[in-house]
């Protein structure tokens, strides 16, 4: 039997209100922030697609008011499960936006996990919002999604930190360097940390997410990132990223 869900999320963002739509009512205003890759037709009952690991979910858009309001709802499954999604764009004097989130539906299976996966994840890629409109707005990304599933969390984390130049104890604000084979070298500085499970990283031209989805989950080591670089080729960069984190030493 299916279980009803809501995930409420609300951020305080330093763009306006015409920065932050672009930003989640475009494809690639979105493929700058979040996972995957995404296309939106810009229209009430327009469609939305969403990619990732080869699997492509659609949606329909279900509000459309530029700069106000954007929701979007998958249709239900078999089992009765969907997803809808609506974010509220509200603008504040010097030229902020708070934006409301609603991510709702019905989930089907291990719900529980999985509603506790979206609450951490949407404070993560929320955050990431903000980084990308403070520090990249209006440039487009090339995403990178890497995958390595089976990985135990502290053996993860213990060689990931080792390679970036982290000690055992992060914070906000820690200087990152890694330079690897067939991965453009980075020297950054963390900017998001919520371990277990995320470790983000910002350079000048780039946004790198490393997740842990945690045992229930299958215990899979994901490298998520957004390329801002203007001659970046993001399919040989995904490629390089799989073939790290494949080779990325987790005891």
């Amino acid at each position: 039997m299916g279980h009803e869900f809501e995930v409420h999320k609300e951020i305080t963002l330093a763009a306006s209100p015409e920065d932050v739509w672009d930003a989640i009512a475009t494809g690639p205003g979105v493929d700058a922030w979040f996972m995957g890759r995404s296309e939106i037709e810009p229209r009430e009952g327009g469609a939305t697609t969403f990619t990732m690991a080869g699997t492509t979910e659609t949606s329909t858009v279900t509000g459309w008011e530029p700069a106000k309001r954007f929701a979007y709802r998958t249709e239900p499954g078999e089992d009765g499960a969907f997803m809808a999604m609506e974010y509220l764009i509200e603008g504040r004097d010097g030229g902020a936006t708070v934006l409301r989130m609603v991510h709702s539906g019905i989930l089907g299976g291990d719900w529980e996990t999985e509603y506790e996966a979206m609450k951490t994840g949407w404070d993560m890629y929320l955050h990431t919002l903000g980084q990308y409109l403070v520090h990249f707005r209006g440039r487009h990304a090339g995403t990178v999604t890497a995958f390595r599933p089976g990985v135990p969390a502290e053996g993860y984390w213990t060689a990931l930190k080792a390679r970036l130049g982290l000690g055992s104890s992060v914070a906000e604000g820690d200087r990152v360097s890694l330079s690897a084979e067939g991965v453009a070298p980075i020297e950054g500085v963390v900017d998001y940390v919520d371990l277990p499970t995320f470790l983000g990283v910002r350079t000048d031209d780039a946004l790198y997410r490393f997740i842990h989805s945690g045992a229930h989950r299958g215990s899979v080591a994901v490298a998520g990132h957004h390329l801002f670089a203007p001659d970046v080729d993001a399919a040989q960069a995904e490629k390089a990223w799989q073939a790290w984190l494949n080779e990325l030493p987790v005891g």
